[in-house]
């Protein structure tokens, strides 16, 4: 890119020309450097003439260089050159000076007293002898190549001498030297008179940096400008910016260099171990290496502050190596002085220890710390590794957590990193990586990976690029100081180019750029508030940039000046004297001097003053005479000084000079002239009226000639005099004003008045339809005046269609039937005056006669659609619209018109024609709604419903045909729409739509239903499971576990719902408390929950024809920690007790307690307890230094505590509430109080976002707990949001202030009633207690409005209503009340206008002479003051009557008595007599003499727009003259006037124009005067000339000038430059009059420059200075109300695009995150809240450097109501029902109900709370479950819901198996059913049977099992098994066994007769039949026999024995038999 096109626009030096000495006869070349885009064009100039290419001159240009060559170079060529550059964009300039010497001054000889140049240059070429550390500089300019040298010219020859300012001709130079050299700063300065110069280093004067024999300056001849700093024996210290001030009278400017120094090789500084300190040195001695922890990734600041003269030396090392700035370490110098080494994210390779060495001269000393890294116990498993980057690729950033599932967060140094195209973020695993794409210089740094706790892992980012050393990324400067930015490049001779903000820096004074090798600088001296923006260093495509801050430092106002005196001069002084403050200001001031006059509030600034001393204040200038006091400030930059009162006070008279003097006043016949003139102060004069002075009371008797009415008044300066009624007589007249001083004279000027038209007033508008009558109505002052129409211009005549009226005052056009064309722009012109009416004719309106009302039309897809709409008229015009836009014509879309019928036809109507049209015809419009729908969609395939059956896992493919293609169609599964999965694909093509399972499985079964709009299709899918296999383990599993361990288990089948058999050693094993049987789907498991050595052994898992096997080895366990089995992390407060418990698994077990790697013991503060396995450490009342990493130590295992101990947080307790809105009274005192906990705490205040400080208007206070901001004096701008913040809370106040009431001062009493006359002038006051209050006039309760008769004023704090001249509608009570309010004060004046005595005014003079006539008539006239006054006439003492030929006529206030036919009788003295006054009329009947001219005319010449006066007389008076102007009759208009007075004329033009030019005559009946008027044109002048401007970029600036005279377009001619003004439409020339405006719209910088304005008379030129577009906020922040948890949306836009600002809450800084969005774009800022809470009300803001911005979140609480209500549900019995309902809050109660009962939890019914969602579930329902079900919170109430339990469908997998058994023994009946769980019932031969005893029922998931035990005969029979619906039956035999008697009877027994005998036997088993015989005979059952049976046991019982029943009884029990003898014997 050329470098034209990188400094485009207006032309600038690239490098200025140079001064030239040229020694006589020899050649002189002045060069420049200059670009600009266009390329500009260059002139040269001397003393104002451009120079033109020559034999003696040669004018060149290569590229972008220009040269003047003079050639032979003489005595006259010597002066000042001038090289001017323009384009289209603007103008530049650059001057040199030409010095041209004779040959004998070539080599002067030094005088012995003028300084020796010959030592300066020297070391001057030595220190810049060439050399690898050579740089180059730019010094005003940005061409590197340029490099002011002192070697130009021979040295000591002085330059001609140029007033002005002072201007560096040579700056000095930026170095790069040695250690140990010498350096010599050189310039050369400028100017007349000889500026001063001296010299600063980094801010300070080298005076206060250095020792004197460091340093030395020295300057040249004198004349010659030359300076020098030459510095001896350089050290590193003196690094830095060195600036060159110079100034004079005219002003001042700065020059600067930049100095570096490369150290030497001598040895470092020495380091701990390299040597001992000096004895005498800088500082004292090191004490021992004091040591310093941080945690790692924390940064680690040293501060080390030496002092010692010569200023020390310092170096920092570690280890006993040298440090050098890096990435991570910062080295550098406070503000105080302090040299700061900063280790940034300490890691633990920065251990170690760290020295500060500093030497001098004098000695040198040592400081050193030794710095401890503190790692965390988490760390990264793999930290960051340090990586580089190519620029423009990648770089890719790993490390690894300790586990999975651990968050990260990155951050580039301290900025977050998110997501996005720039950083690719992954994780997988515990893998974590950053990805950097398209790498940049500004990506060079530290990059860090963050977990929980704050664990960093720290790596540092290598870029290369063209730029090996970036800018840093911020820089903080202070106003004033120097700003250094440095970068460092790969190639040497690379040229890189310096940008802020997007704008190219320019080089100046106060902007350097250098370059040496591979470094570049940018200085920026004495930066300002305007110097902020982000700094950018390009090379090529590559770039690095920096934001650089300024900050604003304090500064202290001025002190006020000392020993002030007041005194009194010569007379009518004030001599006033002081002193200059102590200390003096340090930057410029001015003292400021005001002055009082006592007995008044204001104070008026007389003077202001650089100068101390003494002033004299002369009494000339002051308004009033008075006493007056003065006062006197010192004002600077940095503010103003208390005020200073001199002593006493001092009488001064001001001169009287006339400011606004008397003008011409020329009024109409029987108008007021009022004359007035103002004077510099109050003075009395007089007024004179030709000669004859006026009385200020009023008028007495006098002479005809006197003025019969005026009135003369006086307010302060102002004088005025009225004249009442003046006459056309009375023209001419002149009036004087004299007082002590002044003479000042004008004339009065009469005219006769013209026609007006009275009627209207305004431009009236009409408007009416066609054929109806319009009358235009005008009313004049005068009957009988001339009348013309005018329509559009062309002046109408009379016709039918227009008809022209005239009646007396009254003027009509009228249109009997109006048409359209007759409507137009109509004109009524009488005289000079005109009305102006717009007629306007209406066709009647267009109407839609059908349809009427909308029309809506439903058709299908390719339609005809025809739309019809009949119109009131054939040919108005009609337009269609569609959904709100206009339709246009095409295939689809006709319109058609025939008549009154319009068309709108779609030809085939699709869908998306479909729509609202409208057809709009004039005002009217008729709608229709158009839908279109498509055909039917059907189903082709399948028509009939379609079964289908699979296997899991198998591919299964649903099919459906549609008719049409495009349809949509639904696919559906049991009711609920299919979405698309890895186990289902839905497929399309053409009218095929398929739904496919890729692997089937058995939850995929069901009805799939395939949708159209209109059809559907049915498939029922089957899914069956393959057979039953173990599908885990495969192989043999070994497990080893501990005693007491719980040991599961696991089997895992193809399926689920398999039974499964469990053996251990080859038995089956049963359930019991330590063995517990688990099945969950396919999984199944045997749990041991504390498995003991015995319970090991060989274990299978049988299912089907499928095992699984596994060996089981139980060991006792080693000592374990149960509890805790993670780290514990605990945070306590201070004081807080804290207790380490540990469980382990054994009791007794011993345990060691460790803090940080040291076992502990037990003190006061540290307990130790141990009770059964649990093992505890206490710390009764914990301290932070109690924190730390303890252990528990048990052997085989450790528990791992992190405790923390913290101070308690820092909370306000007082107010309560977060945010307070505040009111209070200004001015008044505002408390702000806050009481917090502990009493301790700090707070800090803030107002707007902005920290505040202390001062005399804002009090911070602390007492005890409470904390207080005082305004002692609040005002206005003191309203705002003050927060107050402790370490962990805030508290927000809003804080507005109210003025208070105002007052009325003055008058303190009531005003006492106002009498004034009609026409006086009169003036209310009253004074407010506030002078910014408004206040609001009326009279007698209706506002008043300001007119040319009544005026509103404001004074400060008095307010005045002014009326000129009273009227009785003035009169009434005035009230003037301050402010709006309804209570607002009030104050009343009562105003009284009295009507004056009617009076003649006309004629003045008390006696005329009336001259007649005989036989015309007789017309003698007076004019009364009103128009209602009665006045008589006499004739010589007898009154007059209207009657015969004599007339009384009245007309308003006009009197008129007229005889007809005057005759020698009528002669006689007439008198009209009014109430108060009378006039008297001599009346003669004579023949008039021949009129003739007494007075000739005169020839006049005057200037173009003078006015031209012609005087002649006349005799007799009342003889008519005529005027005319080149020989044409003149006729009077506004320019040209004509009057009478008596008999004198007079003839006035005025602002005559050149072609007034020529003769004007005024002739009567017998003479004639003629007289010749020359009009010479004017000079046009610039009354009011350019002023120099300043503006903003983007404003619109306006420059204007005043000419003397109204000139024509183009009379004025505007330039830039020079230059006409280029075409562009931003700049517009705008005249009014004689004022001429340049206005420019939105102004760009580019506009600055010079600007002119001239004509061909005169030329005013003014200088534009635009800024750069100051920061403003376009659309600032809105309030916004948002309801709780929703989000909040703040938008603001800037003027300013780039811009970088903070988001703030509550005070709060807002970051990035979940809840907080904040994006820019553009001018546009926006911040997204989300998820707001009630704590979030509050004030948002946002804040750059220069501006804030604020807005009022207010979040309201969410109606606590159900949003989502309940939902029926339908579950088989057994499974779980779940419902859920969702609130509108988190936070509330909400209860359940079944069926009207409320529910509570328990442990088949659970209620649970997930935010604001609430569920009921329920657990294995049953039928007793099914119900209503509903829920309320609060008021609300949602719809209840209905739970359907279905019961199981069950079938018999394996049914019951026949089982045939011996007696006693034991049968097992076992079932296998479809559903697991459902509980089954088992009966025997019809009876149920229920567990226990010999029954025993078990049931496994579903399998069924029936055990029984000990069977009996009898149990033979059917066993039935019933589930639910499905049963199962089989037979249970028992064979029975012999029976056989057991226990037998005794062989013989005796019983005694009547008593009862028995018999027993017991049998083998139980149920079997015995038979009793007596004698081989059956002994039947009854009253003697009793036969008894329990179990085995049989008994006969003999009752009443008798000896008959003696026998042998015999016990049959199957084959076996027992006998017994009975024996009986008698009682």
């Amino acid at each position: 890119m050329e470098e034209s096109a990188v400094l485009g626009g207006a032309p600038r030096f690239l490098r200025f020309p140079r001064p030239v000495r040229a020694v006589s006869g020899a050649d002189a070349v002045l060069r420049c450097c200059l670009t600009g885009a266009p390329a500009p064009t260059v002139l040269w100039e001397k003393d104002g003439q451009q120079l033109e290419a020559s034999s003696r001159l040669c004018l060149q240009t290569e590229g972008t260089e220009h040269s003047l060559l003079v050639r032979e170079v003489g005595a006259p060529d010597a002066g000042v050159y001038v090289c001017r550059a323009q384009n289209s964009s603007g103008e530049a300039y650059a001057a040199a000076a030409l010095t041209v010497q004779e040959p004998s001054e070539a080599a002067p000889v030094p005088s012995e007293g003028s300084p020796d140049l010959t030592s300066l240059q020297g070391p001057l070429h030595r220190a810049r002898t060439p050399s690898s550390l050579d740089t180059d500089s730019t010094f005003l300019s940005s061409d590197p190549a340029q490099a002011p040298s002192l070697s130009q010219g021979p040295p000591g020859l002085p330059l001609e001498p140029l007033e002005g300012p002072p201007v560096f001709l040579e700056g000095p130079r930026c170095q790069w030297v040695q250690q140990g050299e010498d350096v010599v700063l050189a310039c050369q300065v400028g100017g007349q008179p000889e500026p001063a110069v001296h010299w600063e280093k980094d801010g300070r004067l080298l005076e206060d940096v250095w020792e004197s024999s460091h340093f030395s300056l020295t300057r040249g001849p004198a004349g010659d400008g030359s300076h020098a700093l030459r510095i001896r024996g350089i050290r590193l210290p003196d690094a830095g910016v060195y600036v060159c001030h110079a100034s004079n009278a005219h002003g001042g400017t700065v020059a600067a260099a930049l100095l570096q120094i490369q150290p030497s090789a001598e040895a470092p500084l020495s380091a701990p171990h390299q040597g001992q300190r000096a004895s005498a040195g800088p500082g004292q001695g090191p004490a021992a290496p004091k040591s310093f922890w941080v945690s790692e990734g924390k940064h680690a600041k040293f501060r080390c502050y030496v002092t010692g003269k010569p200023e020390p030396e310092t170096e920092w090392h570690w280890e006993g190596q040298p440090l050098s700035p890096g990435r991570r370490r910062l080295l550098y110098r406070d503000h105080d002085g302090g040299f700061v080494l900063k280790v940034l994210y300490c890691q633990p390779s920065d251990c170690g220890l760290y020295v500060c060495a500093a030497r001098n001269t004098a000695g040198h000393t040592l400081s050193a710390v030794q710095l401890h890294v503190r790692e965390p116990r988490v760390r990264f498993a793999v930290p960051l590794e340090d990586v580089e980057g190519e620029e423009g690729g990648a770089a890719v950033l790993e490390c690894q957590v300790p586990s999975r599932g651990i968050t990260t967060t990155w951050y580039r140094e301290d900025q977050r990193l998110l997501p996005g195209p720039k950083y690719e973020m992954g994780e997988a695993g515990v893998m974590r990586r950053l990805i950097i794409h398209d790498l940049e210089a500004d990506d060079d740094g530290i990059y860090l990976c963050e977990m929980r706790g704050r664990v960093r892992t720290v790596a540092a980012v290598a870029v290369k690029g063209p730029i090996t050393r970036r800018l840093p990324r911020k820089l903080d400067v202070l106003e004033g100081e120097n700003a250094v930015l440095s970068v460092e490049v790969r190639g040497a001779k690379a040229l890189g180019r310096w940008t802020r903000d997007g704008q190219e820096l320019p080089a100046s004074p106060r902007i350097i750029q250098t370059s040496s090798n591979h470094t570049h600088t940018l200085v920026l001296v004495g930066v300002t508030r305007q110097d902020a923006g982000v700094v950018t260093f390009s090379l090529g495509s590559s770039h690095t940039s920096s934001r650089l801050r300024v900050k604003c430092m304090k500064q202290v106002p001025p002190g006020p000046p000392v020993s002030v005196e007041l005194g009194t001069g010569c007379s009518n002084a004030a001599l006033l004297s002081w002193k200059p403050p102590v200390p003096a200001p340090d930057t410029a001031f001015t003292y400021r001097l005001e002055r009082q006059e006592v007995g008044t509030d204001a104070w008026v600034q007389c003077l202001t003053t650089e100068a101390a001393g003494m002033v004299e204040v002369p009494g000339d200038g002051m308004p009033n005479e008075g006493d007056y006091r003065f006062r006197l400030c010192v004002v600077s930059e940095h503010g103003q000084s208390p005020y200073i009162l001199f002593p006493g006070s001092v009488h001064l008279v001001p001169a009287v000079q006339v400011q606004r003097g008397l003008q011409d006043v020329c009024v109409q016949e029987g108008d007021d002239a009022t004359f007035s003139l103002e004077l510099s102060t109050s003075a009395q004069g007089a007024w004179f009226l030709n000669g004859a002075e006026l009385k200020a009371k009023g008028p007495e008797s006098g002479s005809r000639d006197e003025v019969q009415g005026y009135l003369v008044q006086q307010h302060g300066p102002h004088h005025s005099l009225l004249l009442r009624a003046t006459r056309p007589r009375d023209s001419g007249a002149l009036i004087t004003f004299l007082c002590p001083g002044v003479h000042i004279s004008a004339t009065l000027h009469v005219q006769e008045a013209p026609v007006r038209i009275v009627l209207p007033q305004e431009k009236v508008s009409i408007e009416a339809k066609s054929l109806e009558q319009v009358v235009l109505l005008c009313e004049l002052s005068r009957a009988g005046a001339p009348v013309h129409w005018y329509k559009d211009g062309l002046e109408i005549e009379e016709s039918q269609a227009m008809v022209l009226e005239n009646e007396g005052l009254q003027c009509r056009l009228v249109i009997p039937a109006a048409q359209p064309q007759h409507g137009g722009k109509f004109v009524c012109k009488a005289g000079e005056d005109s009305a102006f009416f717009m007629v306007t004719i209406k066709e009647p309106p267009v109407k839609i006669l059908f349809p009427q009302d909308q029309v809506c039309v439903a058709a299908e897809s390719s339609e005809r659609v025809v739309l019809s709409c009949e119109l009131s008229q054939a040919e108005a015009p009609v337009h269609w619209y569609k959904d709100g836009m206009v339709a246009k014509e095409s295939e689809t879309l006709l319109l058609e018109r025939k008549g009154l019928h319009c068309h709108l036809i779609l030809p085939a109507a699709q869908p998306q024609d479909g729509g609202k049209f409208v057809c709009k015809a004039g005002d009217d419009q008729a709608v229709f709604h158009v839908t279109i729908t498509e055909p039917p969609v059907r189903i082709v395939q399948p028509q009939d419903e379609m079964f289908l059956t699979a296997v899991t896992s198998e591919r299964v493919v649903l099919m459906c045909q549609v008719s049409q293609p495009r349809a949509l169609v639904g696919w559906y599964k049991n009711g609920m729409e299919v979405e698309e999965s890895k186990y289902l694909v839905l497929e399309s093509e053409g009218l095929q739509h398929r739904l496919v399972l890729p692997s089937v499985r058995l939850q995929d079964g069901g009805e799939f239903v395939c949708s159209t709009r209109d059809d559907s299709a049915f498939f029922t899918l089957t899914v069956t499971d393959p057979p039953v296999r173990i599908v885990s383990p495969q192989d043999m599993m070994s497990l080893a576990s501990l005693s007491s361990e719980r040991v599961v288990l696991k089997c895992e089948l193809s399926r689920a719902g398999v039974p499964v058999r469990w053996y251990k050693d080859g038995l089956e094993v049963e359930e019991s408390r330590t063995l517990i049987l688990e099945n969950e789907g396919p999984h199944h498991r045997l749990i041991l929950p504390a498995a003991q050595p015995q319970d090991g052994g060989k274990f299978v898992c049988k299912a089907g024809e499928d095992s699984a096997f596994f060996n089981v080895t139980i060991t006792e366990p080693p000592v374990k920690i149960l509890f805790p089995r993670d780290e514990v992390s605990v945070a306590a407060v201070s004081s807080e007790r804290v207790v380490l418990t540990c469980e382990l698994s054994r009791a007794g077990a011993p345990v060691r307690w460790y803090k940080d790697g040291l076992e502990v013991e037990e003190n006061e503060a540290l307990v130790l307890e141990s009770e059964g396995p649990y093992h505890r450490l206490v710390l009764p009342a914990a301290q932070p230094q109690d924190g730390g990493e303890f252990v528990c130590d048990a052997g085989d295992d450790s528990a791992f505590f992190i405790v923390s101990v913290t101070v308690p947080p820092e909370r306000i307790v007082r107010p309560a509430a977060r945010f307070l809105q505040l009111q209070f009274r200004s001015p008044g005192r505002v408390e702000l109080r806050c009481e917090v906990a502990p009493v301790g705490a700090r707070v800090c205040w803030y107002k707007d976002g902005l920290e505040v400080e202390a001062s005399e208007d804002l009090k911070l206070g602390a007492e005890g707990p409470i904390r207080t901001l005082t305004l002692p004096q609040a005002r206005p701008q003191d309203a705002g949001e003050y927060v107050c913040e402790t370490r962990d809370e805030a508290v927000s106040f809003d804080i507005r202030l109210a003025e208070s009431p105002v007052q009325f001062l003055l008058p303190e009493a009531a005003p006492t009633p106002l009498s004034v006359s009609p026409g006086e002038h009169f003036i209310l006051s009253c004074e407010l207690s506030r002078a910014s209050a408004p206040v609001f006039w009326s009279l007698n309760g209706i506002p008043v409005v300001e007119d040319g008769n009544l005026e509103l004023r404001s004074e400060g704090p008095r307010r005045m209503l002014l009326i000129r001249a009273a009227h009785p509608s003035h009169a009434g009570n005035y009230t003037c009340q301050a402010g709006s309010e309804p209570a607002a004060p009030t104050l009343t004046f009562p105003v009284q206008v009295s009507e004056p005595p009617v009076k003649v005014l006309s004629p003045e003079a008390s006696r005329t002479g009336v001259r007649c006539a005989p036989g015309r008539d007789l017309e003698l006239a007076v004019c009364l003051s009103g128009p209602g006054g009665a006045v008589r006439w006499y004739k010589d003492g007898e009154r007059l009557a209207s009657r015969g030929r004599v007339r009384l006529e009245e007309a308003g206030a006009r009197r008129v008595l007229r005889v007809r036919g005057a005759r020698s009788g009528d002669a006689g003295e007439y008198l009209c007599d009014a109430s108060q006054d009378s006039r008297i009329f001599l009346v003669s009947v004579e023949e008039i003499p021949q009129a003739k001219l007494v007075l000739e005319l005169t020839p006049l010449t005057i200037q173009e727009g003078d006015d031209a006066t012609f005087r002649c007389e006349v005799f007799p008076a009342d003889a008519e003259l005529t005027w005319l102007l080149n020989g044409t009759a003149i006729t009077p208009c506004n320019r040209i006037e004509t009057s009478q007075n008596g008999p004198n004329h007079t003839l006035t033009l005025r602002c005559c124009q050149i072609s007034d030019s020529g003769t004007v005559t005024a002739q009567t009946e017998g003479s004639e005067s003629t007289a010749r008027l020359h009009v010479r044109e004017a000079e046009l002048l610039f009354l009011r000339r350019l002023q120099d401007a300043r503006t903003e970029e983007g404003q619109e600036l306006s420059m204007e000038v005043e000419t003397s005279r109204v000139g024509g377009k183009g009379i004025v001619t505007w330039l830039r430059g020079g230059k006409p003004l280029p075409e562009d439409p931003r700049f517009s020339v705008v005249q009014d009059g004689r004022v001429h405006r340049l206005i420019i719209h939105k102004v760009m910088v580019s506009d600055q420059g010079i600007y002119c304005c001239k004509s061909h008379h005169d030329r005013t030129q003014a200088r534009l200075l635009v800024r750069p577009e100051q920061l403003k906020v376009r659309h600032p922040l809105e309030d916004v109300v948002v309801t709780e948890g929703g989000s909040a949306t703040f938008q603001l836009e800037l003027s300013q695009s780039g811009v970088t600002g903070e988001w703030a809450r509550g005070g709060v800084r807002l970051e990035p995150g979940r809840n907080c969005q904040i994006s820019a774009q553009g001018h546009n800022h926006c911040l997204v809240l989300s998820g707001l809470g009630l704590a979030d009300t509050g004030t948002v803001s946002f804040t750059t450097d220069t501006l804030r911005c604020a807005a009022r979140l207010e979040v309201k609480e969410i109606p606590l109501a159900i949003v989502k209500g309940l939902q029926d549900l339908e579950v088989i019995e057994g499974d779980s029902a779940t419902f859920e309902c969702e609130l509108s809050r988190t936070q509330a109660d909400l209860t359940w109900d079944k069926d009207g009962q409320e529910l509570s939890p328990s442990p088949r019914l659970r209620i649970q709370a997930l935010g604001s969602r609430r569920l009921l579930q329920l657990r294995c329902c049953g039928p007793k479950d099914a119900g209503t079900y509903s829920c309320c919170v609060g008021n609300s109430q949602a719809s209840a819901a209905r739970l359907t339990v279905r019961k199981k469908e069950v079938s018999v997998l394996q049914e019951l198996k026949p089982v045939k058994a011996r007696e006693g023994d034991g049968a097992t009946f076992k079932c296998t059913v479809s559903q697991p769980g459902i509980p089954g019932s088992w009966q025997l031969g019809g009876r149920v049977l229920r567990p226990g005893g010999r029954v025993r029922i078990r049931q496994e998931g579903n399998l069924h099992s029936l055990a029984l035990s000990e069977l009996q005969a009898e149990d033979s029979g059917e066993i039935q098994f019933q589930a639910g619906q499905a049963k199962s039956s089989t037979h249970l035999e028992v064979e029975v066994l012999p029976l056989q008697i057991c226990r037998r009877p005794p062989r013989e027994k005796t019983v005694l007769a009547g008593r009862r005998a028995a018999l027993e036997v017991t049998v083998s088993r139980g149920g079997g039949h015995v038979r009793w015989l007596l004698g081989g005979v059956d002994l039947p059952p009854g009253p003697k026999y009793e036969f008894r049976s329990h179990g085995v046991t049989h008994s006969l019982i003999i009752h009443n024995v008798q000896p008959t029943d003696e026998g042998t009884y015999c016990c049959q029990a199957g084959e076996d038999s027992a006998n017994t003898n009975l024996l009986v014997e008698s009682s």
